[in-house]
């Protein structure tokens, strides 16, 4: 909320408005849930929100809209300051290659087992096309 009301008062118009979308989205999750929401849980939300304009943003570049894309790139990258700090591709290899050895996966078959081991890990930190691209690469 400060960094909303700090936005306002330097006149950024995106910042405000993309702030105000992730509140919404969190406030709409809490009415849903009748619950407060654990800092988990809203990292859980923010990270929705970046995914949906990233895919987003893929299509934006095949329609050819320079200003979408730019303003897309701007909101994630506002949205990028609330996540936890993301991991390295050299991290998130190590981490994989440690729960590789840790579950004994071997081969695609096994990927459902190796994510549900992974995926705990890196929520939040990664992203997870980045983590199943990474997998795929390491099992294959």
């Amino acid at each position: 909320m400060n960094d909303m009301k700090t936005a306002m008062k330097a006149k950024d118009k995106l910042r405000v408005d993309t702030i105000r979308m992730a509140n919404a989205a969190i406030k709409n999750a809490e009415i849903n849930g009748k619950k407060e929401l654990s800092e988990g849980e809203v990292v859980e939300i923010i990270g929705k929100e970046i995914k949906m304009r990233r895919d987003a943003l893929e299509e934006y570049k095949k329609a050819e809209r320079p200003e979408d894309v730019a303003k897309l790139e701007k909101e994630i990258e506002i949205l990028l300051v609330y996540m936890p700090e993301q991991l390295s591709e050299a991290e998130l290899r190590e981490i994989i290659q440690d729960t590789i050895n840790q579950t004994g996966a071997q081969g695609a078959r096994e990927m459902g087992k190796l994510m549900g081991a992974l995926m705990p890990k890196v929520k939040g930190k990664a992203d997870g096309k980045l983590v199943s691209n990474l997998v795929k690469e390491l099992l294959g």
